[in-house]
């Protein structure tokens, strides 16, 4: 069983749920439309690592990318949670990394094809510590920072979200029903690129929480 940290506690992962095009900046820089509701995809439990653990890209990809992003814990589940309850729900933040082999899911979209060997291989859900919801006063107002090498790649806030957090809750809730120990990772701002062998990634949510990951060699 996956589990993650919450203040010192490691408490089991249930779901893993990613929502994809939530910063139009990042629609734009790969092309994409932007759509009318969140775009939901989904990783395997399989693919969460900690710091703990090195990434180790998977050999059928030539070009995987980091998308750092928000990710929200789940305390509470339930269905139907409507937006000005959600916050409720949510036990902890954290700061994390949806990796794409974007040349895989390049080829999955060319197809009609779903992009599960692109976004679920093992270690493509990287995750921090999360720290406690109640010292987040806002969640639409956090900052976030990715350095890759000593390199700042993206730089984000969750003000710029076209689907804010109470929102991304309750959608998940009234389509799929929340668990205590889901994970929502809520989308990446402009700045994808590449990863390599060696790669020194630094993930910090601005007064919160940081995180470090090693790709392998």
């Amino acid at each position: 069983m996956k589990t993650i940290t919450l203040d010192g506690q490691a408490l089991p992962v249930s779901n893993l749920f990613c929502i994809g095009r939530n910063y139009a900046a990042h629609a734009a820089e790969l092309g994409n439309t932007i759509e009318p509701e969140p775009m939901v995809f989904l990783k395997p439990t399989s693919a969460l690592i900690d710091e703990s653990q090195s990434i180790v890209l998977p050999d059928y990809s030539h070009d995987v990318h980091h998308e750092c992003e928000l990710v929200l814990l789940v305390g509470e589940g339930g269905d139907n949670i409507p937006a000005d309850c959600a916050l409720a729900h949510i036990a902890g933040y954290g700061i994390g990394l949806d990796l794409t082999a974007r040349d895989v899911q390049s080829i999955a979209k060319q197809k009609g094809h779903p992009w599960a060997k692109a976004k679920g291989f093992r270690g493509a859900a990287c995750v921090s510590d999360f720290v406690s919801s109640s010292l987040v006063r806002d969640p639409q107002s956090l900052g976030f920072t990715l350095n890759v090498n000593g390199e700042t790649r993206q730089t984000g806030n969750t003000s710029l979200m076209l689907f804010p957090v109470a929102q991304l809750v309750s959608y998940l809730s009234h389509i799929y029903g929340l668990t205590a120990g889901d994970l929502i990772f809520t989308g990446t701002p402009e700045g994808v690129a590449a990863i390599h062998p060696g790669d020194r990634l630094e993930l910090d949510l601005h007064g919160l929480v940081r995180a470090s990951f090693s790709v392998a060699a």
